[in-house]
């Protein structure tokens, strides 16, 4: 065999296994039709409200604020009941919740409290459905292929964003903002297919939770109680709530900055962003073992290269460097839940992931309205800016602490 086979072989390794070839295709069509919705969705806003910054980061934040609040709550319903059942409800209501914005955009009866209500309808659905998404990826692959479908799961979830916004791009030029909406809500049938086919014999048999008082703080307690937990917990919790802004940062780069109003524009951001994103995923899906340390030296990289993107004299370069921004960032987060999978047990595993959840998406509700003030009061510069720099401060700490750390 040769060495290029090989890699490959051990790169896509998770995909020989039947359902998670299913779920797999399925995911990329829908997160293709997310992306698209997106970029879309924040077209509108800034439309909407007179390109304000502050409205735009409400926007996405209310999609993270139930992660937030009650977080931990879904995961434990996670951890009671069938993942697959959960997935079954979650993506159909987002496709509904779509649906609906398309149908009020086409018939011109949109305006901004309406987009906030479906935001956070879309996050109601998104506390149940990322835990179970995370938690569900061992039951189809199993313990040892869990890094290697953990990374896999990343490009995918990022090959979405580079195909996404290149696609909206031609359909708002075309058709409106509105087309990606229904787009984006028929790409959610590929998921329920990819559910419905799958064989359920062949998924890993997990021994779920029974009701009892306490489960919550039991999960919390766990965390903290683990240092090859809490650590990486924490670390993707300050990047995530003030680094991963880029739906607030990067339209407002675009239009404010580099004055330009095209929204193809910053959907080449993004795919650029998405380009680096899965090739940072597929190295990290070719390493066999996530440590502290390499999660250290990726937020050094990570923070290093975002503040090139800020510091951008103009729209090119921007472009060039959201490249191996995407990559760093993304081979971060993915390096991040694979040690949790990985350390946590099977009962745990529903709410240590809730709780991966809501330090790197439920932090947003935070975070993007702090960034799009920032964006407001000063520019878009130095939204990024505080971004970069926290995220290298935290590879820093990381540096010291992976000493101390090591992986099952």
């Amino acid at each position: 065999m040769s060495a290029a086979r090989r890699i490959a072989g051990r790169t896509f390794a998770a995909l020989v296994v039947p359902n998670y070839r299913k779920y797999f295709i399925g995911q990329v069509i829908s997160n293709s039709g997310t992306w698209m919705q997106s970029v879309a969705q924040g077209w509108l806003i800034l439309q909407l409200t007179g390109h304000n910054g502050f409205y735009l980061g409400v926007s996405v934040a209310l999609q993270y604020l139930p992660m937030l609040l009650l977080g931990s709550y879904g995961g434990l319903l996670v951890d009671r009941t069938s993942k697959r059942k959960v997935l079954y409800v979650t993506q159909s209501t987002a496709g509904l919740s779509a649906l609906i914005l398309g149908l009020l955009v086409s018939t011109n009866h949109a305006q901004v409290w309406q987009v906030f209500v479906l935001s956070l309808a879309l996050g109601v659905s998104n506390m149940f459905d990322v835990p179970a998404r995370q938690a569900f990826i061992q039951e189809m692959v199993g313990r040892d292929l869990i890094t290697n479908a953990v990374s896999l799961n990343s490009a995918l979830m990022n090959s979405g964003r580079l195909i996404g916004p290149a696609i909206s791009a031609g359909v708002i030029a075309a058709w409106g903002t509105a087309a990606c909406f229904f787009v984006n809500a028929g790409s959610y049938v590929a998921v329920l297919i990819a559910l419905l086919a799958m064989d359920g014999s062949k998924l890993t048999p997990i021994r779920r939770v029974t009701r009892a008082k306490g489960q919550v703080m039991l999960g919390l307690r766990y965390v903290k109680d683990n240092p090859v937990l809490r650590r990486p917990l924490i670390a993707v919790a300050i990047v995530g709530t003030f680094a991963f802004n880029f739906t607030v940062t990067l339209p407002l780069l675009v239009q404010r900055t580099f004055h330009d109003q095209r929204a193809g524009d910053y959907g080449i951001l993004l795919s650029a962003m998405g380009l680096g994103a899965i090739l940072g995923g597929l190295t990290v899906a070719h390493r066999s073992r996530p440590s502290l340390k390499l999660m250290s030296v990726l937020g050094i990289l990570f923070g290093l290269c975002m503040a090139g993107v800020a510091l951008s004299p103009n729209q090119v370069v921007a472009t060039i460097l959201l490249v191996p921004t995407g990559a760093f960032s993304i081979a971060f987060v993915s390096t991040g839940n694979a040690m949790l999978q990985l350390n946590s047990t099977e009962e745990m595993r529903g709410r240590v992931m809730s709780l991966h959840a809501t330090a790197f998406l439920g932090s947003t509700p935070i975070g993007a309205p702090i960034i799009g003030i920032i964006c407001n009061l000063t520019n878009p510069r130095v939204g990024l800016g505080v971004g970069a720099g926290l995220t290298f401060l935290t590879g820093l700490m990381l540096v010291r602490q992976s000493k101390e750390v090591t992986v099952a």
